[in-house]
This record gives structure tokens, sequence and C-alpha cells, in this order.
């Protein structure tokens, strides 16, 4: 709903409806909302039942049962969310009303602060920190935390290493600069001693650390067919090995990691619609086209979405909020939550853009060897 079709008054009241519903969960009546003002002058209940009916008539609230008090709409939610992220618009707004202005957004408390850093305590590698991100992100927001690892980084080589198994077979565990590892077993078409693997492993390191591993690959089948010298052999060798899956990086996608599912079980009353939402979000491959559309790698700031309904539509009464995480100056990742949109707005905008730019302090990169992708 566009401001300019909503007035100052309507705007600062909208405002008391949202935080109250925040705050109890249950339709607001008009006697909550004149309390809330403490009967200030202009705003009598009778002034505010005509607010709140046009507000209805508006789209922005609803009214479960006709004795019962309004309950904001998903368009309320996002106009909310515009208003918290634009310091002063509400102020603005009651002062064009002759009110007194309500209190602006507040600066992250140094409590939460502290309890976010000592919830990252020990990590050292991007899968730590994604890992704990989910987690911290559930327990913070009462809802499902969410984290995307970006394909890019988790594909870029950091160290590679060989083992025999038995004939034919050979474990290869392959660790990326993200700090993730993959391991999986390699069945070959043509027996490897050990100081074949140890100097297969030791060429791939030495040459190709800090290479995406797409580009290894043809790189290294380039090389084969170019090189018709002493290097042959040992290319061969290890071609077979990067063909045979090696360097084949993650099957399942970029890596995800989710915490919190037992929060919307136990925050939704409606078991049926209940039981969609999860089947809506229990698939991965779900959580990573809903980050992937809604959440911008290249950009910086805090993605709110309220209603989920365009993607599915048992998560019209979810809400996203999502940052991508970095590092190095290169994409790390996308920190997210998803709630019920009954959700401390302000309160968790601060605490995922906070967790999303710890990731640079958290995984410092060396000056001597920057990211590549």
């Amino acid at each position: 709903m566009p401001d300019a079709r909503v007035s100052s008054r309507e705007q600062l009241v909208l405002t008391a409806i949202v935080e109250l519903y925040i705050a109890t969960g249950e339709p607001v009546a008009s006697q909550a909302v004149a309390h809330f003002f403490a009967n200030r002058e202009g705003l009598s209940s009778a002034t505010l039942r005509n607010v709140m009916a046009t507000l209805g008539e508006s789209g922005l609230l609803e009214q479960p049962h006709t004795s019962s008090g309004r309950v904001p709409t998903a368009a309320a939610f996002r106009w909310y969310v515009e208003q918290i992220t634009q310091p002063g618009r509400i102020a603005a707004g009651a002062q064009a009303s002759g009110l007194d202005s309500m209190p602006g957004p507040r600066p992250m408390s140094e409590a939460r602060r502290g309890q976010i850093e000592e919830s990252f305590s020990g990590v050292t590698s991007s899968t730590d920190y994604l890992e704990r991100t989910s987690h911290v992100l559930a327990l913070l927001s009462s809802g499902l935390g969410v984290a995307l690892a970006s394909s890019t980084v988790a594909q870029v080589l950091e160290h590679i290493h060989f083992s025999r198994l038995s004939t034919g077979r050979v474990l290869a565990v392959l660790v990326t600069q993200a700090g993730a590892v993959l391991d999986r077993v390699l069945v070959l078409d043509h027996e490897l001693t050990h100081a074949e693997l140890e100097t297969s492993a030791h060429y791939l390191n030495e040459n190709f650390r800090g290479w995406p591993i797409e580009r290894i690959r043809s790189e290294v089948a380039r090389r084969v067919e170019r090189e018709q010298t002493a290097y042959q052999q040992l290319l061969t060798s290890v071609e077979e090995l990067c063909r045979k899956g090696a360097l084949a990086g993650s099957e399942d996608g970029p890596a995800i990691f989710v915490d919190g599912m037992a929060n919307l079980i136990a925050a939704e009353e409606d078991r049926e619609r209940l039981r969609q939402m999860l089947s809506a979000l229990e698939a991965k491959q779900r959580l990573v086209e809903l980050l992937t559309a809604y959440v911008d790698g290249r950009q910086q700031e805090v993605r709110v979405v309220v209603g989920l309904d365009e993607s599915s539509p048992a998560m019209q009464d979810l809400v996203l909020i999502g940052a991508p995480a970095r590092l190095g100056g290169a994409s790390l990742g996308t920190v997210a939550v998803i709630a019920p949109t009954r959700i401390q707005y302000q309160e968790m905008i601060q605490a995922v853009r906070y967790i999303a730019r710890l990731s640079e302090r958290l995984l410092e990169v060396p000056a001597d060897r920057g990211l590549v992708v």
C-alpha cells in the first residue's frame, strides 16, 4: 500500500496495531490501541475505530471474527518493515498528525552482541560458521535458521589427498578453501601405486591450490593433450583420478544447514496448515531455491520478504529475513531466518545483519592468499 494512500494518523495507528499483534499474538481491539497511546488527544476510541475500519478497507487489517479485534495482513507487515528500515518515517508521520513521535529504531544491545559473539566462539572454518549460524538464528528467532553455502567458494581447492583402499579403489579427500571436507571412494580402470597417488596429489596441490575445481578438471585434460613427454604418464594418472570424481565437489549441490524446525511446530495451532508448511520447507532443494531467489549475494543489505505464498501457498504466513555473508571479497553464502510473520522484525533484522558481517572477522583471509572464484 503506497504511503500516499495512508494518512499520517493511519500510519501511526497501523504501526501500533502491528507491534501489539507481534507482542501478544491476539487480534487487536480499539481499546488496546487507545491504551497503547494512553488516550492522547485526538485518538479517542471512536476515532481509532474509524481509522481501523479505513485500514481494513485498504487491505491492511483483517477481522478473523465479527466480534474480535483486527489482525495485520501481509501487506501491513510489508509496510511496517519499510518503516523500520527507513529511520524517521514513523516519527515524521506522528509529527504531521500533531502527535508526539513514537520511539525510533533501537540499536542492537551490547548484551545481544555479546550473546552472538559467544555463540560463535571456536569457529575457524566457513562450514563451522554456516552450521553455527543456522543454530544461533533458530534460537534467536524461535523460527527456522538457515545457512546456504555459496557454490563458488565451496568449490575452490585448498588441498587433496589420495589413499589406496584396495585393488582399483582409492579414497579421495578434498578440502576446499571454504573449509568444507569432501570425501568419496573412486573406482579406477587402472591400478595406481601408492607412489603414483602421492605424486598425483602433490601435483594437484602444487599447481592448482586456489583454483576453482571445474577449471582444474578442464586444465588437466588440456595438459594431457598438450604434453607428449615425461609428464604424460603423471598427467594420465591425474586425469583418471579427476575423471573418476576426485574433483567432483559436492554431489548434492551447495551445502545447506537448517535448524529450528521444531520452533515452527510449536508456534502453529492449525495442524493441517502446519503439515503443508513443513512439507514445503523440508526439501532442502526448496530452501536453496528460496534463498537464491530472494537474497542477492552481490548486495550487502538484509532482505525481508513477508508472505512467501508466491513460492508456495502453504508459506503465506511466513517471513524470510536473509543477508549475504562474504569472505575475502567473495560470496561465502546466505544466512537467513524463516519464521511466522509475528516476529520481532527490528531485532531479527539486526541479528541477521550482524551475523552476516561477522563472517569477515571470524574467517579473515590472509592478505597473501585471497580467495579465487
